[in-house]
């Protein structure tokens, strides 16, 4: 199964952006999906994740702010981010993890998140 985020764009600070990431085939066979991002000249980061029983995770930048979800009938997942600050700017990219927590090899394209301040 492959991921492939989509639904980026450029977005005033304050404002809101909903991605989707959509799956090749049943996301439910894959243990959690997680959602990342990379700003220019930084290491690509785990932002959220969610598990295939619901469990959330978010790391402490987001928390309040961003939402994960999914749709297991329509195979995606969703990051619904409210509040965007300029320091959200970044590729992001969804992949699936492994039950140890570690994504899998290959990654989509990413899509390009821009909050001007």
């Amino acid at each position: 199964v492959q991921l492939q985020a989509y639904g980026g764009g450029l977005v005033q600070a304050g404002g809101s952006l909903r991605l989707s990431c959509a799956a090749s085939g049943r996301i439910l066979s894959i243990n959690a999906v997680g959602w990342y991002r990379q700003a220019p000249g930084k290491q690509r980061e785990l932002v959220a994740r969610i598990s295939n029983g619901g469990s959330t995770y978010y790391i402490n930048s987001v928390k309040g702010r961003f939402t994960i979800s999914r749709d297991n009938a329509k195979n995606t997942v969703y990051l619904q981010m409210y509040s965007l600050k300029s320091e959200d700017t970044a590729v992001y990219y969804c992949n699936g993890l492994t039950p140890w927590g570690i994504p899998f090899d290959s990654w989509g394209q990413g899509t390009q998140v821009t909050v001007s301040s």
